[in-house]
């Protein structure tokens, strides 16, 4: 199976991003799912490097490298980046700047898409 999660709020605030990464993680670890996460919107500061949080909070940095680490593929919008002043380098490794077109190849590669 392939699932695409495209994920559109940011890192803290609200927990979409939050429940969405919780969701990816517990799909990404099983080995019989390909899965591929699209940051877009206010979603692309999910994937900034850096990230400090309380002790005992979240922290949507780790949580994406769990995501990389079980094999899911992570795109961030270019266009949403910009917008946003963020650049490439603090991206957080395994995340990639991405785009519309690459987004859509993803939509069209999965068996199910799940927005958040």
């Amino acid at each position: 199976m392939k699932i695409l999660f495209i994920v559109n709020d940011p890192p803290y605030g609200s927990e979409r991003a939050y429940n969405a990464m919780r969701h990816a993680n517990a799909v990404a670890k099983n080995q019989d799912v390909a899965a591929k996460i699209f940051f877009i919107a206010d979603a692309v500061l999910c994937a900034h490097r850096g990230q400090l949080t309380p002790n005992g909070y979240y922290n949507l940095e780790r949580m994406i490298a769990i995501a990389v680490r079980h094999g899911a593929e992570c795109g961030a919008c270019g266009s949403c980046m910009d917008a946003r002043a963020l650049t490439d380098d603090v991206l957080i490794p395994g995340v990639h700047r991405s785009s519309m077109d690459e987004l859509s190849a993803w939509t069209l590669w999965a068996d199910k898409v799940l927005v958040y």
